[in-house]
C-alpha cells in the first residue's frame, strides 16, 4: 500500500481528499496535519468521515510528512512553498494551492502577493501534452477550480482555431465551499441563502492569469480573458459560461466536432447530447466534467458551458487523479465519473 500524508486535512478540500483516499484501492492514509486544529480528532472536523473519526490531527511540519510515499498539500495560497522546500526532492507532492501554478513571477506577485515559490508541472491531464508531463514529474501543481472549468471548456475550440484569442468572456458561479472554511460575514447562511452576488469583478480574480496561461499553452500565443465570478447559494459546484468571438466561417457542427474529438477518450469529461445543458447537481461528488456547446449566430460568438464539482475535479478529485499518474497507477483509481443525485 502507498502511504499518503495530507497537510491541510481540516479544510473542505482536505476533507474531500480524505474521503476519496479512504476508498482508493492502493492508498493507506498516513499523517493528517492541520495547523490550527492539531490534537483534535478528525471526527470533530469532518463528522462524515466515520472510518477516520478517531484519527488525531497533527502539526503541519516537514518532519511529520516525510515518511509518507506521497504528500498532498491542501493549504491556503502562499503557504505551500515554504513547506515544500523542506520536503525531500524525491518525495512526490501534489499541491492543491496556487503556489506553483504560475510560470510568471510578476503575475504571482500581482494577484497573490509575496514571493513566487516556483513552477511545477501543471496538473490538468486533459490539456494537450499535460498527461505525459505530469506522469514524468514528482511535483504537481493542482489547477484552480475556476481555471479547470474554463480551460476544459475553451481548449478544444481554441486549438481548432474556431474563436478569437483576444475576445473571451467568462461568467462563472461557484458554491460557497470554494471560498474555504474560514468564516466570513459574506459566507454566513443568512447572507448566502436565496441570493447570488458577484465578487472580485474587474479583472482582479486570482485565477485569471492561470486561465490565460493554460489556454495560451494550447494555442502557443497570448490569450486575453475577461472573468466575472459569482457566489451561488449552494455548498459545492461550478457552472461556467464561456463565450468568445467566433472565427468567420465556423459552423456549429464543426464546434461540436472539435469538442467531441478532444475528449472522446477522456474518462472524466463528457460532452452532453445536443439540447442538454450542464448542471452542477449532475457532477456533485464526482470527478466528472459536463460540457455543452453552441454557436450564437446573432452575436457571432462560440458558447461553451461547463459544470464541475469544485471540490472534486476542481480540487481533491483532480489531485488524486494527478497522484495516480505520478505514481504509475490507473489514472481513474478511486475516482467516480458519476455524480450523486438528488
Amino acid at each position: 500500500m502507498i502511504t499518503a500524508a495530507v497537510a491541510g486535512a481540516s479544510g473542505y478540500a482536505g476533507g474531500e481528499l480524505l474521503r476519496l483516499l479512504e476508498g482508493h484501492p492502493d492508498f493507506e492514509i498516513g499523517p493528517l496535519a492541520a495547523r490550527g486544529r492539531a490534537g483534535e480528532p478528525l471526527g470533530s472536523v469532518h463528522p462524515n468521515l466515520t472510518t477516520l473519526a478517531d484519527r488525531s490531527l497533527v502539526t503541519t511540519d516537514a518532519a511529520t510528512l516525510t515518511d509518507a510515499d506521497v504528500v498532498f498539500l491542501a493549504l491556503p495560497h502562499g503557504e505551500s512553498g515554504a513547506l515544500a522546500a523542506k520536503l525531500p526532492a524525491h518525495l512526490p507532492v501534489v499541491d492543491l494551492g496556487a503556489d506553483f501554478r504560475l510560470a510568471d513571477a510578476t503575475q504571482w506577485e500581482r494577484y497573490y502577493g509575496g514571493t513566487h515559490a516556483g513552477t511545477w508541472a501543471y496538473g490538468l491531464p486533459e490539456l494537450p501534452g499535460a498527461r505525459a508531463a505530469i506522469a514524468a514529474s514528482t511535483r504537481v501543481a493542482n489547477p484552480g477550480c475556476y481555471a479547470t472549468a474554463v480551460a476544459l471548456a475553451l481548449a478544444p475550440v481554441l486549438a481548432a482555431g474556431q474563436c478569437a484569442v483576444d475576445d473571451i468572456v467568462v461568467v462563472a458561479a461557484s458554491g460557497t465551499s470554494g471560498a474555504g472554511r474560514k468564516p466570513t460575514d459574506s459566507l454566513l447562511a443568512s447572507q448566502v441563502m436565496g441570493s447570488m452576488s458577484a465578487y472580485k469583478v474587474g479583472g482582479v480574480h486570482q485565477h485569471i492569469p492561470e486561465m490565460e496561461q493554460s489556454l495560451a499553452s494550447v494555442v502557443g500565443s497570448p490569450v486575453t480573458l475577461s472573468f466575472t465570478p459569482l457566489l451561488a447559494p449552494m455548498p459545492r459546484g461550478i457552472v461556467a459560461t464561456c463565450t468568445a468571438a467566433v472565427t468567420p466561417g465556423t459552423m456549429a457542427d464543426a464546434i461540436r466536432a472539435a469538442m467531441s474529438g478532444a475528449y472522446a477518450d477522456e474518462p472524466f469529461v463528457h460532452l452532453l447530447p445536443e439540447g442538454s445543458w450542464p448542471q452542477t447537481s449532475s457532477v456533485a461528488g464526482s470527478n466528472g466534467v459536463h460540457l455543452q456547446c453552441a454557436l450564437d449566430e446573432h452575436a457571432g460568438r462560440v458558447v461553451i458551458v461547463s459544470a464541475i464539482d469544485n471540490l472534486g475535479k476542481g480540487a481533491a478529485g483532480q489531485a488524486l487523479q494527478n497522484a495516480n499518474l505520478v505514481l504509475g497507477l490507473d489514472e481513474t483509481a478511486g475516482l467516480a465519473p458519476n455524480g450523486v443525485a438528488p
